[in-house]
């Protein structure tokens, strides 16, 4: 059985191709202004990638925020459901995950045979999202990959009260003002994202083992402010962005048993 599960969300695209249960490859691209383009330029990307053509595929599913733009999908499905899927077929201890991506971040509870036993999800407001990071590290003037690295030499970290991405950066700017040290800003921001998120994902409540999917979950200073706000260790998976594409490629296998 060779099936793909695509995963079109707000910031990146993501395919994972299977064949039999195993991943013979996978591919994350910027999504850009088109996420009809995107799923046609990361399949054919993964594909190549896999020595496969379209035609090869037997079940296609799409989720994600661009979903239903996959013109050649044979289904779709729901992001939380294909998130569960990818997580436990990977991690089948896991019971919380925490998916923080560019527009929106969800905390879903997950049996033991990985479905979905509780969620919430935060798709209205960038903060504690992947958006509110750029936004921030635009204004120090920072790549968002080099947030990480900076946040963990921090001494004292500086409180962000605002819960607005447009008054924090204000007042990032006034704390910039101050004086106060571009490591200790960027470490105020991680715990920012942080706390709202756990405080979000307390309706569902944390059980180990939490797993941290997304693409904010390559930032090892928001994984540490998690594992701070909810007292649990975090794990992250050694390609956290594309949980849910394989969830949704798992998915697709079960449609052709």
């Amino acid at each position: 059985m060779i099936t793909a599960g695509i995963d079109i969300g707000a910031a990146t695209a993501k395919v994972v191709i299977l064949a039999n249960g195993e991943i013979l490859s996978h591919v994350v691209i910027p999504t850009g202004d088109s996420v009809a383009r995107a799923a046609e330029k990361v399949t054919k990307a993964a594909l190549e990638k896999a020595g496969l053509s379209l035609t090869d595929l037997q079940f296609v599913i799409s989720t994600g925020y661009g979903r239903r733009a996959v013109s050649f999908a044979s289904k779709t499905a729901s992001e939380i459901i294909c998130h569960a899927k990818g997580v436990n077929s990977l991690i089948p201890d896991a019971r919380t995950v925490i998916d923080i991506g560019g527009q929106d971040s969800k905390v879903i509870g997950i049996r033991e045979d990985g479905t979905v036993s509780d969620f919430v999800m935060n798709d209205k407001c960038a903060a504690g999202t992947g958006r509110f990071l750029e936004v921030m590290a635009e204004v120090l003037g920072l790549g968002i990959e080099q947030m990480g690295p900076i946040s963990m030499t921090s001494k004292d970290p500086c409180p962000i009260s605002s819960t607005c991405t447009i008054f924090a950066e204000t007042e990032m700017v006034s704390l910039r003002a101050e004086g106060r040290t571009r490591e200790d800003l960027v470490a105020g921001i991680h715990r920012a994202v942080a706390s709202r998120v756990v405080i979000t994902g307390r309706t569902v409540g944390y059980k180990e083992q939490v797993v941290f999917t997304g693409g904010v979950a390559k930032n090892l200073g928001v994984k540490n402010s998690l594992e701070a706000g909810i007292g649990l260790p975090v794990l992250v998976p050694k390609e956290p962005q594309i949980m849910g594409a394989l969830g949704a490629a798992l998915l697709a296998e079960m449609e052709l048993r």
